[in-house]
């Protein structure tokens, strides 16, 4: 009889656990590292963004293929692979953090959420702490993580604007994320 009971008690956790996570593999992230005396934006978008969140706990993570990043123009892709990021040398840009404060936020509920992010990034071979705030809205079951932008200094993360281009390359990017997520399926 404890077996039974404790089998139920595993698959109801199992199952809560489930229904709290959402998933995305589509998410957007956006970067502008523009100077005012820049003569062409510097700024590239990914659509393929991976991302979980487990709206019980406020975990969360990215995963983003730093390949995955389109340009405008194909030059300045070229250049960010391999003189900037080193894409082939680091392929991904990893998130690993919490909303901070999810416990004030109903998911359950449609409404727009303000959260406060804070985790670790691995970006170029490099982990920093970073934070962000941003609003999770719901929608019929759906999880949108928008407006969040925040600033990310390029030399926190070993990447180096040669003195060439100091004046068209900001020290900062800007970065934006823009996710969809669903609830992962049991």
């Amino acid at each position: 009889m404890k077996k039974i009971l404790f089998l139920v008690a595993v698959i109801a956790t199992c199952t809560a656990t489930a229904q709290s996570r959402y998933f995305t593999k589509t998410g957007k992230v956006t970067f502008d590292a523009t100077t005012p005396t820049s003569p062409e934006k510097i700024r590239a978008s990914n659509d393929n963004a991976v991302s979980v969140i487990d709206a019980g706990t406020g975990a969360m993570e990215f995963m983003i293929s730093m390949t995955a990043f389109n340009f405008e123009k194909a030059l300045m892709g070229e250049h960010f692979h391999e003189n900037y990021v080193e894409s082939e040398k680091y392929p991904k840009c990893n998130f690993k953090g919490t909303v901070t404060n999810i416990i004030e936020v109903d998911l359950n509920k449609d409404g727009n959420y303000p959260v406060n992010v804070k985790g670790m990034m691995t970006l170029h071979g490099v982990t920093k702490e970073v934070t962000a705030t941003g609003t999770l809205t719901t929608k019929g079951g759906a999880i949108t993580a928008g407006k969040s932008d925040f600033k990310i200094q390029l030399s926190d993360f070993n990447v180096t604007i040669p003195g060439v281009v100091t004046d068209k390359v900001s020290k900062d990017a800007r970065i934006k994320v823009d996710v969809t997520y669903e609830p992962v399926k049991k």
